[in-house]
This record gives C-alpha cells, sequence and structure tokens, in this order.
C-alpha cells in the first residue's frame, strides 16, 4: 500500500507544471495534464488494486479457509486499520451472511441480493463495483476475492471502500487550478468520483441537461481522447483516459472562459 504515497509525490511535481499552463493565456489541456491525468488514473488503480492483493493473501491464509469470522477477524481489522480511505472490510459466507469491521461481528442484513456475489461464489475477484452500503448508507466501491478450498468457494473477503473519502484524497493530494477538476465515470455514465461529492452516484443527465448523458454515451467507445461540452451553460475542454483494468473513464475537465 506504500507505493501510492510515492506515487503521490511524482503527481505533485508534475501538477506545478500543469498549474502554471493552465494560469497561462494559452491555457489548454494537452500533453502536460495526459500526463496528470494517467497519474491520477493510475493512484486509483493503484490504491483499489492494492486492497484486491491484500484481500488476495489475507484470503489464502489459514484463518480464512476456516472460514470462521473469529479466527480472520484480527486481520481483517489490522487491514481496515491500514487503508487511507476508512474502508469497511468484510467476510461474507456462501448463505449471504456477513461479518464486518463496521460493525465488529455479525450483520442484519445479507449480501445475496448484491449483482456481485454470484460472481464471487463462482470463484471470480470484483473489482469497482458500485453499491451503496446496506449496513451504513455509505456510497462505495467494491473490491473482493473468494476464499476457495479444494475447488470449492467456502467464503470471501471483501472491502466497502468509500468513494467520497476515495475523492478527498485524490483531491488533497491532487493539486488542480480552481477552474479545473477531476472526475471519473463508469460504463453507464455514472458519476464514480468527483471533487464534489454531492455528485456521485448520479447519471451525467441528472448533474446537467439530459442531453448531456447521450453526448457523454458517444465518447464510449474511444480509450483516450479531447472531449468539449457544455454544463449548465459554462463551456468545458476535458481530456479523458480509461482504465482497462476498472471499466472506468477518467477526467480532468477545464472550465473555458
Amino acid at each position: 500500500m506504500s507505493k501510492i504515497f510515492s506515487l503521490v509525490l511524482s503527481v505533485i511535481v508534475m501538477l506545478s507544471s500543469f498549474t502554471t499552463f493552465a494560469g497561462s493565456k494559452s491555457a489548454s489541456l494537452e500533453l502536460a495534464p495526459q500526463v496528470t491525468l494517467g497519474s491520477y488514473k493510475g493512484l486509483v488503480e493503484d490504491h483499489l488494486g492494492g486492497v484486491l492483493r491484500t484481500a488476495r493473501v489475507i484470503a489464502v491464509t489459514s484463518e480464512a479457509r476456516m472460514a470462521q469470522w473469529e479466527l480472520v477477524k484480527p486481520m481483517l481489522d489490522r487491514f481496515s486499520k491500514d487503508l487511507a480511505t476508512d474502508a469497511t472490510v468484510w467476510f461474507v459466507l456462501p448463505d449471504g451472511s456477513y461479518y464486518s469491521t463496521e460493525t465488529g461481528g455479525v450483520s442484519d442484513q445479507n449480501l445475496k441480493s448484491r449483482n456481485y456475489f454470484s460472481k464471487l461464489m463462482a470463484g471470480q475477484d470484483v473489482l469497482g463495483e458500485l453499491v451503496i452500503s446496506k449496513s451504513t448508507g455509505h456510497r462505495s466501491v467494491i473490491v473482493a476475492t473468494p476464499v476457495i478450498v479444494n475447488g470449492a468457494v467456502v467464503a470471501a473477503v471483501g472491502v466497502s471502500v468509500r468513494v467520497r473519502l476515495l475523492s478527498q484524497l485524490l483531491d488533497s493530494d491532487i493539486k488542480l487550478p480552481d477552474n479545473t477538476y477531476f472526475y471519473a465515470l463508469d460504463s453507464d455514465i455514472r458519476i464514480v468520483l468527483h471533487r464534489n461529492v454531492d455528485r456521485m452516484f448520479k447519471s451525467v443527465s441528472d448533474v446537467g441537461d439530459e442531453s448531456l448523458g447521450n453526448v457523454f454515451k458517444g465518447i464510449l467507445n474511444r480509450n483516450q481522447g479531447i472531449f468539449n461540452y457544455t454544463l449548465n451553460g459554462r463551456k468545458m475542454r476535458s481530456i479523458f483516459q480509461k482504465s482497462t483494468i476498472l471499466g472506468w473513464y477518467f477526467f480532468i475537465a477545464q472550465e473555458q472562459k
């Protein structure tokens, strides 16, 4: 998990040149911001990927393979405390019942109805699913991996990463100019990450003109590019890159005068 902090330092150095660039008379989103955008995307991928790697390590321990909460709880508590995004770590059984570090024990909710649950029970990792937590109500990104014993899934280790805290972590580390901001969309043009937390998990159409959603959908067949649009009367110029790891689209947008 320490890799994210070294990467943050390099991003801050690059952004110092971006701030000067954005403040010039000929400010536009070209090469230097593309590097910044790639670094911003990399921070998110590295953080969530690191969460998954740690979950996988826990999933192969004898404690997890015993599928008993009391045995695996100390590791999950430590895992939760080490995460910069104050994430909830949970341990789910094949019947959908689960335990979490948030409650310290079994939850009165069940995860069987979650779209990602069948994927976990089929022995597959989950990375980047968006949910509103049943236990906390927080808007979260799910990262999870199955615990497999003799070819059968006996449990799964999961993490609910709060998107508000992840966005705030990025915003505090990536100092963009006041007229410039970052955001990320999923393939359904839902806002996953944003400087404005009230916009997260809303559709693009919900924060602007209804037709704006169709405009954004028109670029989702591209892996990267420059994209101009109008949001609530403001002309915006943006650059975007797709994350092949998460399936999300990362943007840096700048308001034009």
